[in-house]
């Protein structure tokens, strides 16, 4: 998406967020399902972020996808998720990769779907462009092995 911001430092990120933070949360929660191919209650982990072209602010990412203006939409449409979208932003020019963090969309501590998705687009972001990026999951890591959170400490920190 075109950053309207790029070049330019704006005090007040508030228009940009109203413009499109909604839209994009419902349309790239849509997209990423569509993808899959699942429903929002087959959805199991996801994550979201941001890659902004170099002429723009790591800020301008943020302030699209970190709002609930952003987060409500895509969580309702994930059958009704729980969980904050985990998140990654960056700034880099075209090529850049984005590795997006994925979690449980009803429960943080279910460390089987801490992962990372890596995304990449050839000639994006442009210098005066936002890459905006979700993703979601049908379950977590192949052969998880580490456990709950729920269970205790135990394995989280050493004796």
């Amino acid at each position: 998406m075109k950053n309207p911001y790029a070049g330019k430092y704006v005090e007040d990120l508030l228009p940009l967020i109203k413009a499109c933070s909604q839209q994009l949360g419902e349309l790239l929660s849509k997209k990423a399902m569509e993808a899959l191919g699942v429903t929002g209650d087959e959805v199991e982990g996801y994550g979201k972020g941001a890659l902004v072209g170099i002429d723009g602010e790591i800020e301008h990412g943020s302030a699209i996808i970190h709002t609930l203006t952003f987060g409500n939409p895509f969580r309702s449409l994930c059958g009704n998720a729980e969980t904050l979208l985990p998140s990654a932003e960056k700034r880099g020019a075209a090529g850049s990769s984005l590795d997006l963090a994925i979690k449980h969309k009803m429960d943080a501590k279910i460390r089987s779907h801490y992962m990372t998705f890596e995304t990449r687009i050839p000639d994006a972001p442009r210098n005066d462009k936002i890459v905006i990026a979700a993703v979601v999951t049908t379950s977590g890591r192949a052969q998880p092995r580490i456990g709950s959170l729920h269970k205790g400490l135990e394995g989280v920190f050493p004796s």
